[in-house]
């Protein structure tokens, strides 16, 4: 899952969870403390549900090829790690705020409990940590007693829906939070989302996933809808701002298990096609696609190559699959796959594909991972690693397949025309 949408939803289950006001304070002194001890645990939150992802540091100053399989999602993404992270920041909020509160006579700043902010921080990671285990990617939930990726291939590494679904309840809410000005509000954040939604159409398009224009509509008139129709009589400026964020973690909840759903679906007709065609199964998966829940790309692992067929739920008829074979084995594949990266390359990958190619003396063995499918566009398919030989078999480089690993398809024909 994208940095971004973690720290939406930390943000939301602060809000919605953890940033209730307390309302019987009699003091002003008591209300801006609680005013504080709210925001405190909203970026505290926000902040544990993005502190995973700091192991992408170790990805940009490595010069290990394949850093982000062998460092991203490891010990910040595991339930093993996890307490001991929340003690240190829990540690260093009470710390800073402490310092804060007394060096700018702001007593109202004094932090909240240690087991308070130890809970919140906890949370924000076992957030980020369930996301990224319902994505393709997976992550290693018990490293380092495992290296095991779990990997539920519920949600898209970019779900939109569900960023919308965390990001438009809190918008709401601010939104209505003064009734004074909440149709000034809901009409600059309605314009905000619509043209956010078309700038999503547009990449999605040029990402070589297109879908028609109506769902963007769709969206616009579901944004207006939750924007403009509580101001009717003041029905919005009655919600609080901590169930408007309740509604949005439990519609959430619902939209990932509508996928949770929609997986099974998806993999009862991939496992339907291996049965009909009576296929020497290995491992079998669907992964879901851009941008609709209905959209999966099937995927069946032999020891000869990968069945694949990208399908949408809606369609009646069973999906067609393409076999993707394994180059022949050569000396080149047999020197390659003795390579550390190679190795941990096919560790990490759940549906390898070798392909072989020569032009002009110079020899490319390729491994793709065809769960990370690149739609309709031309670019090397994403997490491609490659080994390039010359003709008397000396390694000449490897790493990830780009500009200048690649050899086309189309060279390699003429070439042996």
């Amino acid at each position: 899952m994208d940095p971004v949408t973690h720290g939406i939803a930390g943000a939301l289950i602060g809000k919605a969870f953890f940033a209730n006001r307390n309302s019987s304070a009699s003091r002003p002194s008591q209300l801006m403390h609680s005013v504080s001890t709210a925001r405190v645990a909203i970026l505290a939150v926000a902040l544990g549900a993005v502190f995973p992802d700091v192991d992408i540091f170790v990805d940009a100053f490595s010069r290990d090829p394949l850093a982000i399989a062998h460092y991203h999602r490891g010990f910040t993404h595991s339930f093993v790690g996890l307490p001991i992270f929340a003690v240190v920041l829990a540690a260093l909020t009470r710390v800073f705020f402490s310092w804060y509160a007394k060096h700018s006579g702001r007593e109202e700043w004094t932090p909240p409990s240690f087991t308070f902010l130890f809970a919140i921080y906890a949370t924000g990671i076992a957030s980020h940590i369930i996301l990224d285990g319902f994505t393709s990617f997976g992550t290693r939930m018990l490293n380092p007693f495992s290296k095991d990726r779990v990997a539920w291939d519920f949600l898209f590494i970019i779900d939109f829906i569900l960023t919308a679904l965390l990001l438009v309840p809190q918008l709401a809410a601010w939104v209505h939070h003064r009734r004074e000005i909440a149709e000034k509000r809901a009409l600059s954040i309605w314009v905000f989302l619509t043209i956010s939604t078309l700038v999503v159409w547009v990449l999605v398009r040029k990402a070589g996933f297109p879908f028609h224009l109506l769902p963007v509509i769709v969206a616009s008139g579901i944004f207006a809808a939750v924007l403009f129709l509580p101001i009717c009589q003041g029905v919005g400026a009655r919600i609080s701002r901590a169930r408007w964020c309740q509604v949005g973690f439990f519609l959430s909840c619902a939209y990932i298990v509508a996928c949770g759903v929609a997986h099974h679906a998806a993999m009862s007709r991939v496992r339907a096609f291996a049965s009909q065609q009576h296929i020497s199964v290995e491992t079998v998966g669907a992964m879901p696609l851009p941008i609709s829940f209905l959209h999966w790309d099937g995927l069946i692992l032999t020891p000869n190559g990968v069945y694949q067929s990208q399908f949408c739920l809606r369609d009646s008829f069973a999906p067609t699959f393409h076999f993707f074979a394994n180059s022949p084995q050569n000396r080149y594949t047999q020197e390659a796959v003795r390579l550390e990266p190679v190795r941990t390359f096919l560790w990490f990958a759940r549906f390898p594909v070798v392909h072989f190619s020569a032009v002009g003396g110079r020899n490319l063995v390729e491994y793709r991972d065809l769960r990370f499918f690149s739609g309709a566009s031309r670019q090397p398919m994403p997490f491609t690693f490659g080994v390039l030989f010359d003709s008397e078999g000396k390694i000449l480089n490897y790493g990830w397949v780009g500009a200048q690993l690649v050899v086309s398809e189309e060279r390699q024909s003429a070439n042996t025309k």
